[in-house]
């Protein structure tokens, strides 16, 4: 699949590290370092602007190796990018760790996943088919 994409910054263009990676790695586009204090939170932009055929999306989600070793995530994760949206790909980084983080310009911090979606059509009833599970639901299906 071929995806239109703008570069307005001085990093390469995302791209998949081995034949199975599901995401590429985003970079931050930065004139300067930011310091992302902990339990801080900032958008960090990319420099990237997409163009997503209809019935796609792109998916920002955290790196996991700077979440386990860093304590920084992508706040609401997976972000959505819907196929209409010509901004700029920006993404919001928390710092969940007890020291100040730097991120620097080029760091790679959160990665992109294209995927293909379904458009649902509500059918109201008055009633729903009866499964074994019924209404429990937070946990009800684990050990207890």
């Amino acid at each position: 699949m071929n995806i239109k994409i703008i570069n307005r910054s001085q990093h390469d263009l995302p791209s998949y590290e081995t034949i199975a990676s599901a995401g590429m790695d985003l970079r931050a586009n930065l004139p300067e370092a930011i310091v992302l204090k902990p339990l801080e939170r900032v958008i960090v932009k990319t420099g990237l602007f997409i163009e997503l055929p209809i019935g796609y999306e792109a998916q920002v989600r955290p790196r996991s190796g700077l979440a386990a070793k860093k304590g920084i995530t992508v706040l609401n994760s997976p972000g959505t990018i819907d196929a209409d949206y010509r901004g700029e790909i920006g993404v919001i980084l928390v710092n969940l760790s007890n020291e100040a983080f730097i991120i620097e310009n080029g760091e790679r911090i959160a990665q992109l996943v294209i995927a293909k979606h379904e458009r649902a059509e509500w059918i109201t009833v008055e009633t729903l088919s009866e499964t074994s599970r019924g209404e429990g639901g937070f946990g009800s299906t684990g050990v207890k």
